[in-house]
């Protein structure tokens, strides 16, 4: 059962992000925000974010343990999901022991931005409840073969996608190397 927890946990998280991350990003204008050298972000284009995808399913293991460990009570009560999503919202989101956007430690230690971070709290809250309930449902009916053919189509794609980028980012040379191609006038 752990291993089950822990799989499907894996792969709603990781999908969940990368789906939820594509709408934010695009939504609330990303790119502008990781370019400014002044927010301390990676650009976009840093392999690491590019790669950001690839990283989930550990975090999403490590989701599923806790789900395990607790699934007496997320599992197999109707409002598990609820329970669930505020136990992340909660633990996860608001109370984090680092400052981070949304926190009450970002509260404490960030300037105030005019609302910048809104739009990542919009996206976590959102991430976070479709991770509540898509694990919720699909623990609970196992044998459900639409989810399991869909979530497991959608987790070869957002792996994919990604990994294809950065291959195909690997393989162009950089600008003003001695392999780019010069014009001629």
């Amino acid at each position: 059962m752990l291993f089950s927890i822990a799989i499907r946990a894996a792969i709603v998280h990781t999908v969940t992000y990368f789906l939820v991350g594509m709408v934010a990003y695009n939504l609330f204008h990303y790119q502008a925000t990781l370019a400014n050298p002044s927010n301390n972000y990676r650009p976009a284009t840093d392999p690491l974010v590019r790669a950001g995808v690839l990283f989930q399913p550990i975090r999403g293991l490590l989701f599923g343990i806790v789900f395990y460990l607790l699934r007496s009570v997320l599992f197999q009560q109707s409002t598990g999901w609820l329970i669930t999503w505020v136990m992340l919202v909660a633990v996860g989101i608001f109370s984090t022991f680092a400052p981070a956007g949304g926190s009450i430690e970002g509260f404490i230690y960030f300037k105030p931005t005019s609302g910048r971070n809104w739009g990542g709290l919009a996206e976590i809250l959102t991430q976070s409840f479709l991770l509540s309930v898509v694990t919720y449902v699909w623990v609970n009916n196992p044998s459900n073969i639409w989810m399991n053919w869909v979530l497991g189509i959608l987790f070869g794609v957002a792996l994919l996608l990604p990994a294809f980028g950065l291959l195909a980012s690997r393989s162009r040379p950089a600008a003003g190397s001695p392999l780019q191609p010069t014009q001629r006038g």
